[in-house]
């Protein structure tokens, strides 16, 4: 919890209220990390989870306005329905069809998406990789698939294949970074062992528990990047590491995208450093299980 100044621990009427709205969010990261950059910044705000079932969507985002929240950020499986409903929405929240950041305004709501740009900066800041020029395999391709897709597709990766379950998701990938000019081709996601890269990036739930995945031989010059957050060893960081591969789990994008929010409701840049060290905090506590 924020603390008030002068008044350790209280939240008061004056304090901004943010959070994350998803079904379920009891294990998201995001709270630990966005109130640790408040009280290491001093202010008056506090991040809180909003447990929203399906069916409630649209009662949440009327709700967040006439209760005076400052914004939100969105989460599983409530993305496509939020950019559905909310009117403002940014160019990448337009193009991926998915808000997971909400701002209130004035004029009400504006949704955007900061994956896109997150990931930009996480393979900047973190993994110093750049896309440019070079190949990438994509399992998976849902919001975050198609978000890292796009963020590589600006930044000039000659070739990106999608493994996927159904050929026509891989079609989708396809049209979001057609004016870009990167070559996409689709496959079975049984048949991505066959699909040299530079860049390895699963974007699905496999491999937390050690199920297998059909990755290909990993370039040990390349990045093997796992978007789940926990557990700290995947079945793709453990292959990995194995061959030699620059490795990185999701909290590196959770912590970029989740910094461009903050930076949207307050006007301010987060101390990453501080919101890291809360991550890795809360990853540590034992029972811990995977979540946004």
């Amino acid at each position: 919890m924020t603390e008030v100044p002068g008044r350790p621990g209280r939240v008061a009427g004056s304090t901004h209220t943010v959070g994350v709205i998803g079904w379920p969010v009891e294990h998201s990261l995001s709270p630990a990390i966005h109130n640790a950059a408040f009280e290491a910044l001093g202010m008056d705000w506090v991040y809180v989870p909003f447990p929203v079932p399906p069916g409630q969507v649209a009662a949440a985002l009327a709700g967040l306005p006439a209760l005076g929240f400052s914004g939100a950020n969105v989460t599983m499986p409530h993305k496509t329905e939020c950019a559905d409903l909310i009117g403002d929405l940014s160019e990448d929240a337009r193009a991926l069809r998915a808000v997971n950041t909400i701002v209130v305004g004035a004029e009400g709501l504006a949704g955007h998406n900061t994956d896109v740009s997150g990931f930009d900066r996480f393979l900047d800041v973190d993994a110093g990789f750049d896309p440019s020029g070079r190949t990438a395999l994509v399992l998976g391709a849902g919001g975050a698939a198609r978000a890292c897709s796009l963020a590589l597709a600006r930044r000039g990766l000659a070739a990106l294949t999608v493994a996927v379950r159904r050929p026509e998701h891989a079609e989708r990938v396809g049209l979001l970074v057609e004016p870009f000019g990167t070559k996409v081709s689709g496959v079975a996601f049984e048949d991505a062992n066959g699909v040299p890269a530079n860049l390895v990036v699963n974007a699905t739930p496999l491999g937390a528990r050690g199920e297998p995945l059909p990755l290909p031989p990993l370039d040990p010059g390349g990045l093997a990047v796992d978007l789940l957050t926990r557990p700290a060893s995947t079945t793709l960081l453990s292959e990995a590491r194995r061959a030699g591969c620059a490795a990185f789990g999701g909290v590196g994008l959770l912590l970029h995208q989740g910094a461009i929010a903050f930076e949207l409701w307050t006007g301010r840049v987060p101390p990453l450093d501080v919101m890291s060290a809360a991550a890795l905090a809360e990853l540590a506590e034992p029972g811990s299980s995977s979540g946004s």
